[in-house]
């Protein structure tokens, strides 16, 4: 595992729980919480034959990674009657950000 993966993998932790502690302050367990476990998102990686591939992009390449998807996610974060729906809506957007910033790597 280089210093890439390791960063990548600390990214989908850390960058959820700074956007719940800056925004979510008075619940910030419970909004990285539920940011984080937008990583089920990755159970799309199933599919794909190697199922890891370092050098795959997933935005594009995985269905829950795909365009569609991204703009889903987007309207979710907008969603005024459920704080939880615009929690996973954050927190999928933030997995999309940081699974996108190793496409430029």
């Amino acid at each position: 595992m280089n210093f890439f993966s390791i960063l990548h993998i600390i990214l989908h932790f850390a960058l959820p729980g700074c956007i719940a502690r800056l925004f979510f302050r008075e619940n910030f367990r419970q909004a990285w919480l539920i940011m984080i476990a937008t990583m089920v998102v990755d159970a799309d990686h199933l599919l794909a034959e190697p199922v890891y591939d370092p050098n795959r992009c997933s935005i594009g390449f995985h269905p829950l990674h795909s365009a569609a998807a991204i703009g889903i996610y987007l309207l979710m974060s907008f969603v005024p009657q459920s704080r939880k729906i615009r929690l996973a809506g954050i927190g999928l957007l933030i997995h999309m950000a940081v699974d996108w910033s190793d496409c430029l790597i």
